[in-house]
């Protein structure tokens, strides 16, 4: 497996990742992460949560797709232990958005 810091020194497009589409990628960019680099620096849970902020409709579906770009492992292919973690992750953000004012 190829890590993505083994590539050359430019930095790759989010769509050359697995499980970043397009739409995906315009989300990632207008959070502020706009190469895989900055996805795997920045981790899926935080990329995600910064999603939730501006795109409160995200889902957990969209963090499977984060974790499994990360990860180099199609999303639905990622482990019941890794899905449970993820949306313990998940719902706490939205545990921690609804005490908001």
């Amino acid at each position: 497996m190829e890590s993505w810091s083994g590539r050359n020194r430019r930095m790759a497009e989010l769509t050359s990742m697995m499980n970043i589409g397009r739409e995906m990628a315009k989300k990632l960019r207008s959070v502020g992460i706009s190469s895989a680099e900055e996805l795997i620096a920045a981790g899926p849970e935080q990329a995600f949560a910064r999603l939730r902020g501006r795109y409160p409709r995200v889902c957990l579906v969209h963090l499977y797709a984060l974790e499994g770009a990360v990860s180099q492992t199609e999303f639905n292919s990622l482990s019941e232990e890794k899905k449970r973690e993820l949306k313990r992750f998940s719902d706490g953000l939205a545990e921690a958005s609804c005490g908001e004012i």
